[in-house]
């Protein structure tokens, strides 16, 4: 009996999650982990800012690497990559903001900017902006480009909003939070799907920011005094969590997968 070689289909090589609301619950806390994280680092374990962006940038190397090299969707190492992008997300903003001093007027426009090159030459190039179409290392490097982009530009649009136009905390996670529900509104009504979507991943970052600043900020400062440790620790242990179900679910399938073809061969 002669054994065929087992012929994947195209989502098997699909590197992204699909969306759910799983996947915007541990999107909007992997921000929120990325604010708290980047801030209990530097101050709370006392590294400082260059030690941290130093740190947290060589880990998001290796961890993107591990990520490119994946042969598909693995759960744990994607999420820990967007939680590792959402600090160095962070970091970036705070360098231009807190070291070089550019006013948030300026680096807002400018990571908007960024973002908008890279999506312009993702879709020459692809034709697509489309997180389904992510089958290909081209559209994976487009993709994690474009997700830097978004961290820095939520940061920056978060920081202008909450703290140079006195937004504040609570108001600001309100606003965004909003915005964030306007999006799916328009989805739903029929919006443009790619469009409505990269909107509220956007919103994501500063909506995060907003609500890491309101959990962790003293009461003096307009915050719930949580602290950057507890809310980084219980936000953590939420991902993993939820995470650990979905890497679960889809080891499960995969293998479901699997030995299905290897029957259809035989």
């Amino acid at each position: 009996m002669k054994t065929l070689p087992i012929t994947m289909d195209e989502d098997w090589f699909i590197k992204v999650p699909a969306i759910t609301l799983s996947f915007w619950i541990v999107k909007i806390m992997c921000t929120t982990v990325g604010e708290t994280g980047a801030d209990y680092l530097a101050v709370n374990a006392g590294l400082g800012q260059g030690m941290t962006r130093a740190l947290m940038a060589t880990l998001l190397v290796a961890a993107l690497i591990w990520q490119l090299r994946t042969p598909r969707y693995t759960p744990w190492i994607y999420w820990l990559t967007v939680v590792l992008v959402s600090v160095v997300g962070t970091q970036i903003t705070d360098l231009f903001t807190d070291r070089l001093g550019v006013s948030l007027y300026v680096s807002t426009p400018v990571f908007a900017l960024l973002l908008a090159i890279v999506f312009a030459v993702w879709y020459r190039v692809e034709g697509t902006l489309s997180i389904h179409d992510i089958v290909t290392r081209r559209r994976e490097l487009f993709y994690w480009a474009a997700i830097l982009c978004t961290f820095a530009l939520g940061t920056a649009a978060g920081d202008l909003a909450t703290e140079a136009l006195h937004l504040g905390f609570t108001r600001g996670a309100v606003a965004f939070g909003m915005l964030i529900g306007l999006s799916y509104l328009a989805w739903r009504l029929g919006g443009n799907a790619v469009l409505t979507f990269w909107i509220a991943y956007i919103l994501t970052r500063p909506f995060g920011a907003a609500l890491g600043d309101l959990l962790t900020q003293a009461k003096a400062y307009g915050g719930l005094g949580m602290g950057a440790t507890w809310t980084s620790v219980l936000f953590l242990s939420v991902i993993v969590a939820l995470v650990g179900v979905e890497q679960y679910t889809v080891s499960d399938r995969d293998l479901e997968r699997t030995l299905d073809r290897s029957n259809a061969v035989r």
